[in-house]
This record gives structure tokens, C-alpha cells and sequence, in this order.
């Protein structure tokens, strides 16, 4: 799944890792001052931002985009060099990196509606309170600023779309090419032409997506919890709880981990049912498709076994779910309203405007959607490992290794009504 599409995948991803962290060191610590003696200096403090396509354009903006490139080049650079004959390197490699900046630039498209959204409020709350000096021109000219931020996130958006959907193909296309240079070892294993054809399919589909999805949320969390960080400055107190320093900061970040743990432990069984279910799944259509051809396969006792175990193991997935959906759904109806209750004595101590708490309600609920990565996409993620382990399979057969521990077991079970090739 990995190494047709990166060159020497565990280390192309532990030095990508590590060359992560000294990029982000740097930038913390000596990048303002580089930046500053390359004339392009971070913005002083207190300064509101440019609001509209201007805040894209600033000196900071531009110095992170030029350190971001020149980091890319020297570890892009480097792996050409220890992996000059890798058909898919392009790809993987510059591929990537481009992937991460656009999903970079789409968050900073949220931070400048959020930059926006407060001078809006406040504008707006004066106008609803007859205060002097509000005029229609200042409402034109702040929705102008929203139309060129909405305008940039349009091409983002498409340029996004376009080119990961084309990323992801290749990753396939990367694959497929692999498993069918190994057909005659793969051949033999169950659902052999499903896993290179459909599997392949699928877990681009859902990397496509999903992997845009977890890139987002690591760019929002860089981007957003200093934002968070200093908003709380506007939060006297917690019910219950009291004054804490940047309370909405750890309010995002507890409540987050809190509903990423509880659904990973009340989900912990559906990624192997998942995959039961596509084993079992491909038995019966296996059957059948011998039946089409052979008068003495899928016979009736054979195909109501088959079904049998289709039945069992969709009925335990719904009991499993049941009680997964219980967790998921009321950890979404109080996600939906801890915000509000937590700020409930600031409001109503009047220390915060609303274009204020527009600001809060959308920088927490960017930081709190980027820590539920799991919780918002977990029947995904289960989906996903479930193919994960089906094209596992292929990786066992490729290197004359046993197969792995789950089908292992499902040859013991099954076998006596599932048919082998091998």
C-alpha cells in the first residue's frame, strides 16, 4: 500500500516527522528575526490584520510561505537523492508537500473570515443600538472584504478537489500496478481480483478523503489554538470552575480528547467486524460466481451455510453499533452546547461583544473539530483499517509470510464451507 507509492516508506515518514519538528523549532524560535532582516518582519503586536485578500498578502504571510518552500526543496532534494529510481517519487513527494500547503492556505482562509467576523459584529451590534456614525457604506464595504476572502476560498476549494483526487489516483494507480507485477502469488489468496480492483478503489476513495480531512485538522490546530491561546484573555470565569488562565485553550483541548477516547473504546471492535464482513461477503459471491460456471458449486445447503455466516456477523455489527451510536450521538448533542454553558458568566457579565464571541465560537469550534478528527470520522477510519487489513493479506503472500493473525482464524472457522484455490 506504501512502498509502491513512497520511496522507503518508514523512513521517508520518520525523517519527514523529524524534519517537521526542526521546521516548526526554527520558525518559533528564529524565524520572526530572519524574517525581519529579510523585510518581511511578523506583525507587530496588538495590529488588527488586513481584513479581505490583503491579510493574504502580508509581510509575515509572505515569509512563511517562502520558509515553507525553501524546507520542502532541501527535503524534497534530498530524497531524490537517496531514491533516484522510484517510478512515483514526484508525486509522493512534491505531491505531498503541495497537498499540505494548500491545506495550509485553507485555513488561513478561516482565519481571515475570523479576523473578519469581528470588526462585522461589532458593526453590526452598534448599528441594532442607534449608536452615531454607522453607515451603509461601512456594511458594503466589509461584505466587499468577505467576497474577496470567499472568492480565494472558491479556488482553493477547486484547486484542491482537482488535485487530490488526481494524488490519490496516482497512489492507486501505484498499487495496482504493484499487485498485478505479483499476480501469481496473490492469485491464490481469497477474493484476490476484489482486493486488487475494488479494495484499491475504496482505500484511495476514503484516503482522498480522509487524508485531506487529517491534514486540515493538524494545519487548523497550528493555525487556530494561538488564536484560541489569546481570546481567552476575554473569559473571566468557568461555571464550576472558576477563573483558569486561557480556559477556552484547555476547555478545546480536554473536552476533545475526552470524546476521542470514549469513542475509540466503544468502537474498538468494528474495524475486525469490518473486516469479518467483507471476508465473508467475498465467500458467498465467490460461490456463486463458481455456481455460474460449475453445476456442482453454490449448492443450496452450501449457499444457506454461506448466508449463515453473512447473517451472524451482520447482526453482531448492529449490536456493536447500537451501543457505538449511543456514545456517538450524545457526545454530539452536548458538543453542541458546552461552549455556550462554559461562557454563560461572561456573557452575562457583559465582557465580551458579539463580534467577540463570534470570534470564540468559531476559533473553538475549529480547535475542537481538529482534536475530534477521530470522533467525526471514525466509521471511516474503520472502514478504512478494514481494507487495511484485506490488502495486508497481499503484503503476506508477496513475502512468503503467514497470512495475518484474522484470516488465519477465519480459515480455522470457515473452512470447511469457504472453498480455497491454494
Amino acid at each position: 500500500m506504501f512502498h509502491s507509492f513512497f520511496p522507503k516508506p518508514k523512513l521517508f515518514f520518520t525523517s519527514a516527522v523529524l524534519w517537521t519538528a526542526v521546521c516548526i523549532l526554527v520558525w518559533y524560535s528564529v524565524g520572526p528575526q530572519i524574517g525581519a532582516a529579510l523585510g518581511m518582519p511578523p506583525m507587530p503586536p496588538g495590529e488588527q490584520p488586513p481584513l479581505g485578500l490583503a491579510f493574504f498578502f502580508t509581510p509575515d504571510n509572505l515569509w512563511f510561505y517562502l520558509y515553507f518552500t525553501i524546507f520542502v526543496v532541501i527535503f524534497g532534494a534530498a530524497w531524490k537523492l537517496i531514491e533516484r529510481n522510484h517510478p512515483w517519487s514526484n508525486w509522493s513527494i512534491w505531491g505531498s508537500a503541495f497537498i499540505i500547503f494548500i491545506a495550509y492556505f485553507v485555513v488561513q482562509i478561516s482565519v481571515a473570515l475570523n479576523n473578519w467576523r469581528g470588526p462585522f459584529f461589532d458593526l453590526f451590534q452598534r448599528a441594532l443600538e442607534k449608536q452615531p456614525g454607522i453607515t451603509a457604506g461601512q456594511f458594503y464595504d466589509l461584505q466587499l472584504r468577505f467576497l474577496e476572502i470567499g472568492m480565494v476560498g472558491v479556488v482553493m476549494n477547486v484547486v484542491t478537489a482537482f488535485f487530490t483526487s488526481h494524488y490519490v489516483f496516482r497512489w492507486r494507480t501505484a498499487m495496482n500496478d504493484f499487485y498485478l507485477s505479483k499476480w501469481d502469488k496473490l492469485r491464490h489468496i481469497e477474493g484476490a481480483s476484489q482486493r486488487i480492483q475494488e479494495d484499491t478503489m475504496r482505500f484511495a476513495s476514503i484516503v482522498e478523503g480522509l487524508g485531506v480531512v487529517l491534514i486540515n485538522s493538524v494545519m487548523t490546530l497550528v493555525v487556530f489554538l494561538p488564536i484560541l491561546f489569546n481570546l481567552s484573555a476575554n473569559v473571566t470565569e468557568l461555571p464550576f470552575l472558576g477563573a483558569i488562565p486561557h480556559s477556552l485553550f484547555w476547555l478545546a483541548l480536554l473536552w476533545s480528547v475526552f470524546g476521542t477516547v470514549l469513542l475509540a473504546v466503544v468502537g474498538i471492535k468494528l474495524p475486525g467486524l469490518n473486516f469479518r464482513n467483507q471476508r465473508v461477503e467475498a465467500a458467498f459471491r465467490k460461490e456463486l460466481v463458481y455456481g455460474e460456471d460449475n453445476a456442482d458449486r453454490a449448492q443450496p445447503p452450501t449457499m444457506i451455510q454461506l448466508f449463515a455466516n453473512v447473517r451472524k456477523n451482520y447482526f453482531r455489527m448492529y449490536w456493536h453499533y447500537l451501543y457505538f451510536n449511543v456514545a456517538r450521538y450524545t457526545f454530539g448533542q452536548l458538543d453542541a452546547i458546552v461552549l455556550t454553558f462554559m461562557l454563560i458568566p461572561t456573557i452575562v457579565a457583559a465582557k465580551i461583544t458579539m463580534g467577540i464571541w463570534q470570534q470564540i465560537a468559531t476559533a473553538f469550534g475549529q480547535v475542537s473539530d481538529s482534536f475530534q478528527y477521530l470522533v467525526s470520522s471514525w466509521t471511516t477510519i474503520i472502514e478504512l483499517l478494514s481494507i487495511h487489513k484485506r490488502l495486508k493479506a497481499f503484503e503476506a503472500a508477496i513475502d512468503d509470510e503467514p497470512l495475518p493473525a484474522i484470516d488465519q482464524r477465519y480459515l480455522e472457522r470457515e473452512g470447511g464451507v469457504v472453498h480455497q484455490d491454494g
